[in-house]
């Protein structure tokens, strides 16, 4: 069987399990009403509607 020859420095161990930890963007959707860009499942920061009613008041 292949053995190696030499121990993996820290460098090589870290760069390998380093390229699965990647932070991925949140996901984005616009909103019925205003058509501003909002997180899905929460409130439109701009005009405060959600499902189609208002929930909170913006000044």
């Amino acid at each position: 069987m292949a053995v190696p020859k030499q121990k993996k420095g820290r460098g090589a161990t870290h760069k390998r399990r380093s390229a699965n930890s990647k932070l991925a963007m949140p996901s984005r959707c616009t909103c019925p009403q205003c058509g501003a860009v909002k997180l899905p499942h929460r409130v439109c920061p701009n005009c405060g509607f959600y499902r189609d009613r208002e929930v909170v008041a913006v000044d």
